[in-house]
């Protein structure tokens, strides 16, 4: 069965009731009194990398899209990859309307320990105070920051799939894009947006390379298959809600280079992240790639690693099969061997707290070293978009709350 593709989004006002739904300062007094019962959920982050050199004096208009709905957002701001620290003057969230205009009236200011200015320390994160009013699930929230001071090294998320806008000078409070001319492909110095939510939500980090951050999905319509997997989740009604895409493209398991590896960056990406319960481990193929000398051995005692850490802080671990990539220029018998010993560990140790086979659902009937054409984004090793809803439709929605 061909795998149905959403409709694309439309980019218009958001319906009154939602835009109330987030300006509202929450009014109950039950609500304040069972606030014990609740706590902060992720419902959308990207990891960190460096991102060249900041800029002083400008503005950046971030558009995310939430998995999970709730109350009183927090974002996190970082400066992991910075080597001084930076100033922002002015954040704000909003609702988008269209392009970089957001929805009248939504648009509010964020603070930092009760203050609108916030100093982060090179090499941290640092986040804002609540901003009370609910948010939506499927929202496409816009994160506004200034900076006067940005220099040196800048942290964010490079390859977004998502266009955000640039701005010189201070133009945060404005909801009209006029001043908004400038595009970006990434997200600066945002690493994460969280909710208040009952305390049985949960929410599930996808620790992954190039295919989890979405590269050959349809850039702005939120085709990655973390994205598809939201979706699916929202429909269940299930108890894990919120999702985290921590995928960064060319990523490894054991060695840094394109971001820090995933051993290195486990703490700061998904064990902080709040209301994660399960880690999502898609990772390997950049490790087992031709040439890397990098063994199956090698390979499965980087997964026991984050196994070993993830179970220590309490979190859940699937882990998903390394998918088929013969025709990708790096392919060669000798990494395609290494790739099905180590989908054989992942398949049969029973150390993973569940499994999801991508291997199975991606190769082709035809030649289990493939890509199924029908999946295939061209290069042989990533999926287009059919491919990545037939990625999020294998995932097993009851072994992400494995509490």
């Amino acid at each position: 069965m061909t795998p149905r593709r959403p409709p694309a989004r439309v980019l218009v006002a958001v319906p009154l009731a939602v835009l109330l739904a987030f300006v509202v300062p929450r009014p109950s007094p039950a609500a304040a009194r069972a606030a014990d019962s609740r706590h902060d959920v992720v419902t959308w982050a990207a990891s960190a990398d460096r991102l060249g050199d900041g800029v002083a004096d400008r503005a950046y208009r971030l558009v995310v899209r939430t998995s999970v709905g709730g109350d009183d957002l927090r974002i996190r701001l970082t400066n992991a990859f910075g080597d001084r620290p930076v100033t922002f003057d002015s954040v704000r969230a909003g609702i988008r309307r269209q392009g970089a205009a957001l929805v009248p009236g939504s648009n509010r200011r964020l603070l930092f320990g009760g203050s609108p200015a916030v100093t982060v320390p090179a090499g941290t994160t640092v986040t804002s105070d609540a901003l009370p009013g609910r948010l939506p699930a499927a929202t496409d929230l816009v994160v506004s920051l200034h900076s006067p001071d940005a220099a040196g090294p800048a942290s964010g998320h490079g390859m977004a799939m998502q266009t955000s806008y640039l701005a010189q000078g201070d133009h945060t409070a404005e909801e009209g894009a006029d001043a908004w001319s400038a595009t970006t492909g990434s997200w600066f110095y945002l690493d994460s947006v969280s909710v208040r939510a009952d305390a049985s939500t949960g929410a599930v980090a996808a620790l992954g390379d190039s295919i989890t951050d979405g590269w050959q999905s349809t850039s702005g319509l939120d085709r990655r298959w973390p994205d598809y997997l939201a979706r699916r989740l929202r429909r269940a009604d299930t108890a894990v809600q919120g999702v985290a895409n921590e995928g960064i493209s060319g990523n490894k398991v054991l060695a840094d280079g394109a971001g820090q590896s995933a051993l290195n960056r486990l703490e700061r990406d998904v064990l902080t992240q709040p209301g994660v319960r399960t880690v999502f481990l898609f990772e390997g193929v950049n490790d087992i790639k031709a040439h890397s000398r990098v063994t199956a051995q090698d390979m499965i005692a980087g997964y026991r690693e984050i196994l070993r850490r993830a179970h220590a802080a309490g979190r859940c671990v699937v882990g998903a099969t390394v998918a088929p990539f013969k025709g990708w220029s790096e392919w060669d018998p000798a990494a395609e061997s290494v790739r099905q010993d180590v989908n054989a560990f992942i398949r049969d140790s029973g150390e993973f707290d569940a499994v999801t086979d991508f291997d199975r659902v991606l190769r082709s009937p035809y030649d289990h070293e493939r890509i199924l054409p029908f999946f295939d984004g061209g290069d042989h090793l990533h999926p287009d978009d059919k491919g990545m809803q037939a990625m999020a439709d294998a995932v097993d929605l009851e072994a992400l709350d494995c509490a």
